[in-house]
């Protein structure tokens, strides 16, 4: 029988929130960003290890207290340059069986919810290739020309917004970042295969932060959440 473990990509620094501290450790209802995706995954009983993997001379993670993750979550100082670089250098550190289910979730996506992440392993424990948390996308997409004017509107059916947690086998997305190493999430890698990752049906609170003004909206989310 499978395992299920977790991965999370922390070795980047968010260069687009402006800020001097890794945007993985900004303050978020008081307690540093990554914390949040952490806890959820921690505590979800599927899930048996999480790997945190961070930049070889990460000088913060350290200065916080995780004793309450107990055992179960594990960092690793491998990270690499890219996230792609990163989950591959995680994988290959963990140790983990081919077979083993890995789910890669970003840092900073702190508003994962246990039942999200229920809904994920539940439809996709007995898929043959694995998938993606995502939401289809309902707003209108325009596309810019060379002097920021709209050259025409996209149609946007069966568009969907990608989101993590990311999970596949072990085995598989080893090969697939060896083969594809230049990609922005773990799906791309698997469909330079030839596979077809599944999209499973996700809210849009499950969003990436990446500007300063959305650690605004990911507080008021968690608190409402009461986290």
């Amino acid at each position: 029988m499978s395992d299920f473990y977790a991965l999370v990509p922390a070795a980047g620094f968010g260069s687009r929130m402006g800020s001097e501290l890794p945007k993985q450790y900004l303050l978020l209802a008081g307690q540093p960003m990554i914390y949040h995706s952490l806890a959820t995954l921690c505590g979800s009983a599927d899930i048996d290890t999480v790997f945190v993997v961070l930049a070889p001379d990460d000088a913060h993670f350290h200065q916080y207290d995780w004793s309450h993750f107990g055992d179960k979550l594990q960092p690793l100082y491998c990270g690499g340059a890219t996230r792609a670089e990163s989950v591959l250098n995680g994988l290959m550190a963990s140790e983990l069986e081919p077979d083993d289910w890995v789910l890669v979730h970003d840092a900073a996506r702190p508003c994962l919810t246990q039942a999200q992440l229920a809904r994920l392993i539940a439809e996709l424990r007995d898929d043959e290739v694995g998938g993606i948390l995502a939401v289809p996308v309902a707003d209108t997409l325009k596309r810019a020309d060379g002097e920021q004017r709209i050259a025409h509107t996209e149609n946007r059916d069966g568009l969907w917004q990608a989101q993590t947690p990311q999970m596949f086998r072990t085995g598989l997305l080893l090969r697939a970042l060896q083969t594809a190493p230049a990609v922005t999430d773990e799906a791309s890698a698997i469909e330079a295969l030839g596979l077809h990752p599944r999209l499973v049906a996700s809210e849009s609170t499950n969003f990436k932060v990446t500007y300063a003004q959305d650690v605004h909206l990911a507080e008021l989310l968690l608190r409402q959440a009461g986290r």
